[in-house]
């Protein structure tokens, strides 16, 4: 029986997420990012979708590759101005009841503690719907704004993270036992101190001799994602994520990916089908053929291809303000986002990217496909997409703030529903009991080792 094909939503709190120009479509409410009732209003179009969860990414930092500084990014509204996304998720949570949602935060400019304290407090607040998108950061700008030169080296930033997982794993799963907070109204006392255990790290990035703030939440760590597929990022992915984020330009880019990301679990000890990966598309639905095509090409009037100039410059490293504009991009080795990299000049050696063809391509939906057609036509082709590539399910951007996630609900959905491919209700639960059937993180996972009476590990 062919496999239930699961979507998130991918959105950023900003006005120019991976479509700059279309704040500018009659529309579009993107550039109202910053009313509440955008997001509350697309929490609730998801959840009638039936969608798992919305995926929201964040940058710290701004795009200043392109020219050698910011005015291309702020004159094309290219992920600047950008907001927290953290502090959406209560409301979006408050007017749903079972839509999950994926956070990026960037842990090499984090506190551990204090982010453990933030996660926990969504878990509570969300009833167990919270998932952490753990990434490392990738622009020179945000390190300069951390008092930095430049981005720490790119494997450095793995290690890292490395000893990052382990201090939020020992206050997650080990500081409060199941049952410490007694509420016991009787005695007059609500937690039980001899359940609550001091958290003592001391390694080469960070020292902590403290307990988490924060009673146990319905899923104690959030639900774990990742987007790097280097290859330190995919030793992460195979030893920490359960759901990893993947982009590419074609199928063949992508199927690639998959199987380089199943090994690295094996690798890790893992049931390589134990991790859930979702791949970026670009899906305009219409009632009719016709319809989708005259929507798509509205979008492209309104396409900024300066924008998209200034997102690739930024997730590169390269200014490709010195390029000509039919000038082949080739490979460098630096500390950007080397996937990113990848996707226009290694990923496929068959395709050739010029200056030009990123300008075009990446101005709507970023570097992956964007599909255009009637409900079965789209229908056929994420199947085709899904049962090529391997993905569990579809990281789907928008072109349109919402009416790109209002035609995939209404005429979307549905065909995929009468294929069998597409549940038909939510299943109970906390986001990782939605995903996984289970509301806390596995035994097999590293974080199990802090949990109190583990056996110890090495």
């Amino acid at each position: 029986m062919a496999s239930e094909i699961r979507f998130n939503a991918f959105a950023m709190n900003t006005p120019g997420h991976l479509s700059p120009g279309q704040w500018t479509h009659p529309r579009d409410r993107s550039a109202d990012y910053n009313k509440l009732r955008t997001w509350t209003d697309l929490a609730q179009i998801l959840e009638a979708g039936l969608f798992d969860g919305l995926f929201v990414a964040d940058v710290v930092g701004v795009y200043d590759v392109y020219g050698g500084g910011p005015a291309a990014a702020l004159r094309h509204a290219a992920q600047v101005p950008i907001n927290d996304p953290m502090l959406l998720v209560s409301a979006m949570a408050h007017v749903t009841r079972h839509l999950g949602f994926g956070i990026t935060s960037t842990l090499t400019w984090e506190s551990p503690y204090l982010l453990a304290r933030r996660y926990s407090t969504l878990d509570h607040l969300t009833e167990g719907r919270v998932g952490w998108n753990i990434v490392t950061g990738y622009l020179d700008s945000g390190a300069r704004a951390h008092g930095l030169d430049r981005l720490i080296a790119h494997d450095t930033r793995y290690g890292i993270a490395e000893e990052y997982m382990a201090v939020v794993y020992k206050l997650w799963e080990g500081s409060w036992e199941e049952g410490a907070a007694v509420r016991d109204r009787a005695q007059a006392i609500f937690t039980d101190p001899a359940k609550v255990h001091a958290v003592r790290h001391a390694g080469p990035n960070f020292r902590v001799d403290a307990i988490h703030l924060c009673e146990p939440s319905p899923q104690r760590t959030p639900l774990l994602y990742q987007a790097g597929t280097s290859d330190a990022g995919r030793a992460f992915a195979g030893r920490h994520a359960e759901c990893v984020f993947v982009s590419g330009p074609s199928a063949a880019v992508i199927a690639r990916r998959v199987r380089d990301l199943r090994e690295a679990a094996a690798a890790a000890g893992r049931d390589p089908a134990e991790i859930l990966i979702f791949s970026l598309l670009t899906l305009m639905v219409g009632e009719t053929r016709a319809a989708a095509e005259d929507r798509h090409a509205e979008c492209l009037r309104h396409a900024s291809p300066g924008g998209a100039l200034a997102l690739m410059a930024g997730w590169t490293g390269l200014d490709l303000s010195t390029y000509g504009l039919d000038e082949e991009i080739r490979h460098i080795e630096n500390d950007a986002n080397r996937s990113a990299l990848e996707n226009i000049t290694r990923a496929d050696p068959i395709r050739i990217w010029t200056v030009r063809d990123v300008a075009e391509r990446v101005s709507i939906g970023g570097i992956a496909p964007v599909i255009v057609g009637d409900a079965r036509q789209v229908a056929d082709a994420v199947e085709d997409w899904v049962d090529q590539t391997g993905v569990d399910g579809l990281n789907l951007a928008y072109a349109v703030l919402p009416e790109t996630f209002e035609d995939i609900a209404r005429h979307l959905v549905p065909e995929l529903q009468r294929r069998g491919r597409y549940k038909r209700t939510y299943r109970p639960g906390t986001l990782r009991d939605k995903l996984f059937g289970r509301p806390r993180l596995a035994g097999w996972h590293p974080a199990a080792a802090h949990r109190p009476g583990a056996a110890p590990q090495g």
